[in-house]
């Protein structure tokens, strides 16, 4: 039995194949994003889902694709999660998310320029071979431009200065429990900060024509490209991909900016499942 695992930090999506490489089954566990939550905590998120914990024993091949897998500190959390988890399985490959964006977006030998803009954010060139970071991410605390978890943190900032309009603000209230102490106990008590600040992003993508939203997305998305896409030189002759819920939910805005920008629009993507699948036949 093979699985594919494309983890973010909110969900992790799980699918298992037969020995004949046709899909078994598809399941969806909490996130594991090894840089924000602990290997105890990884253990608890996989071990609850019914499907994983019966077809663990007769998993022989495993790839997985991870959000804060960039480093080999945290790759090696996670492969000796899986190793001791998976005990059966000998062939397990961990890669970063950029790899299953890429996979699912650009064709084999081919070149582009691929963003993530889901809960967190990152841009990366692909030259056919090699995948090029000119940017190194901080995380959400410090970068994270245009993803879920920055529209998130200027919602509720903007909310308490009082900036947000007064219609948006009262429906807000409305919608999410603002009260200061528990959102302080989300950001410094709770695992996973950035995808409580990214559970905001719907208010946003329900309101995303009022003037105010328009104005944040579009300063946010051209930010974006200024300081993490245009980093690339190659921006200038190749397409630019998306991947992730925050681009495929704002591609109308997306696609405006990046023409201002004179910039060519490629794949845009909510989940790289579909072309990891395809990948990996």
């Amino acid at each position: 039995m093979k699985i594919i695992v494309d983890s973010g930090s909110t969900k992790a999506d799980w699918i298992f194949f037969n020995e004949d490489n046709t899909v078994l089954t598809s399941v969806t566990s909490l996130g594991l994003n090894p840089e924000v939550i602990t290997p105890e905590e990884i253990f608890v998120r996989v071990n609850t889902v019914p499907d994983i914990l019966q077809y663990r024993r007769e998993v022989k091949q495993l790839y997985f694709y991870g959000s804060g897998c960039g480093s080999d500190r945290t790759k090696s959390t996670i492969l000796k999660f899986l190793k001791n988890y998976f005990v059966n399985c000998s062939d397990i490959h961990v890669h970063e998310d950029t790899y299953a964006a890429i996979y699912a977006t650009i064709k084999k030998d081919s070149r582009g320029i691929v963003c993530i803009n889901g809960t967190g954010s990152n841009v990366s060139y692909f030259d056919g071979e090699r995948i090029y970071q000119r940017i190194e991410s901080l995380g959400y605390m410090a970068m994270d431009d245009c993803s879920g978890s920055a529209f998130g943190r200027l919602m509720i900032k903007e909310y308490f200065l009082k900036i947000m309009p007064a219609d948006l603000a009262e429906l807000f209230k409305k919608k999410y429990d603002v009260d200061a102490d528990v959102i302080k106990y989300n950001f410094y008590k709770k695992e996973n900060p950035n995808a409580y600040l990214a559970s905001f992003l719907p208010f946003l993508i329900e309101h995303r024509k009022h003037s105010y939203f328009e104005k944040m997305i579009e300063k946010q998305i051209q930010y974006f490209v200024d300081y993490y896409i245009k980093s690339n030189p190659e921006y200038k002759d190749t397409e630019v991909h998306f991947v992730g819920s925050v681009a495929y939910f704002l591609q109308e805005n997306f696609i405006k900016i990046l023409s201002d920008n004179n910039i060519k629009v490629g794949k845009i993507i909510q989940k790289p499942l579909d072309g990891l699948i395809e990948y990996h036949k």
